[in-house]
């Protein structure tokens, strides 16, 4: 997996000023970082594990 990230999006529904993490493009994968520090860093994640964490959330299961 390649782990130089591109095309970071941050949600739709968050608001200029909030803090919220986005999500960028690797080959195999997706990386994550937190808006508010981006100089931390970012972690990968494969396709699989970005598709099961989707699912995840859309079923509500981290309420």
């Amino acid at each position: 997996m390649t782990t130089v990230p591109s095309n970071w999006r941050k949600a739709s529904y968050s608001n200029p000023n909030d803090s919220c993490v986005e999500v960028g493009r690797v080959d195999g994968g997706a990386a994550v970082r937190d808006t508010k520090d981006r100089s931390a860093g970012y972690f990968t994640t494969t396709t699989e594990q970005w598709q099961e964490f989707l699912t995840a959330v859309k079923a509500d299961r981290f309420a």
